[in-house]
């Protein structure tokens, strides 16, 4: 795949962290830590997410459609408006997973969305991948709607780079305060002591992923950090179920 697209499959599972030493420590055997986990510690994810004030794009999106499409802005750790971002395009289509993405300053990606200006002298892939989110932006009325932050540890497999798996713990989201440079804060999404496992994958797992998934009992249910944000936002704190019963947001309307 090419530095600026992705298409994958990407299933999720929330597990409890208590099982993160053994897990971590059988991917391992078959897979490498990502290179931004310096000396194994977690790196920091910052995101936007753009939706409507009705919040559309998210509603429509946990009723699992056959075809969706958002738009995301996304750092590794806390920007200045001089750091490199990456603005994105994620499409799903009968499950399968595609991202479109350019890298570019933060004031650059700022004064695009503000203004419609396209930097100048961008490269040929980065200029047609602008040229996506104009069209996407021509027909969905969407802005910063929902902050969501989280510490990865992240592995790719030795004998197939494009297979990965990612652990995300101290899940944060807010409605507020739009804007990456304000820094990491917001509330929990995840249950006390639960961490969420994204795996990432062309055609199917591995062999010895699935006897791993096996042997600790796991198996993929839906999950969304955004949708699971949207459930507490619109029914509140009080009511959130836990992690493992999240697949209950498709029953969300």
């Amino acid at each position: 795949m090419a530095g600026n697209t992705f298409k994958r499959m990407e299933k999720k599972i929330t597990l409890p962290t208590a099982v993160l030493p053994d897990l971590q420590a059988r991917v391992e055997m078959y897979m490498k830590p990502d290179p931004f986990n310096v000396d194994n510690q977690p790196y920091m994810i910052c995101n936007l997410y753009f939706d409507g004030e009705d919040d559309h794009v998210i509603r429509q999106s946990v009723n699992l459609p056959w075809y969706k499409e958002k738009l995301r802005l996304r750092s590794y750790g806390v920007p200045t408006p001089d750091s490199r971002v990456f603005l994105e395009i994620k499409k799903k289509q009968d499950g399968v997973g595609t991202k479109r993405r350019t890298k570019l300053p933060l004031r650059d990606v700022k004064r695009y969305l503000e203004e419609g200006v396209h930097p100048p002298g961008l490269p040929y892939i980065d200029e047609q991948v602008l040229r996506e989110i104009d069209y996407y932006r021509s027909h969905e009325v969407v802005a910063p709607r929902v902050y969501v932050s989280y510490m990865r540890n992240a592995f790719f497999g030795r004998e197939d780079p494009s297979f990965r798996v990612t652990f995300d713990s101290d899940i944060l989201t807010r409605r507020y305060d739009l804007d990456l440079e304000l820094g990491r804060y917001g509330e929990p999404i995840l249950s006390p002591g639960t961490t969420l496992m994204e795996v990432k994958f062309s055609g199917a797992v591995p062999l010895w992923f699935a006897r791993v998934m096996s042997e600790f009992g796991l198996s993929f249910h839906t999950f969304s950090k955004v949708g699971t944000d949207f459930k507490l936002y619109t029914y509140g704190h009080s009511c959130a179920c836990r992690p493992e019963e999240e697949h209950i947001l498709r029953l969300i309307h």
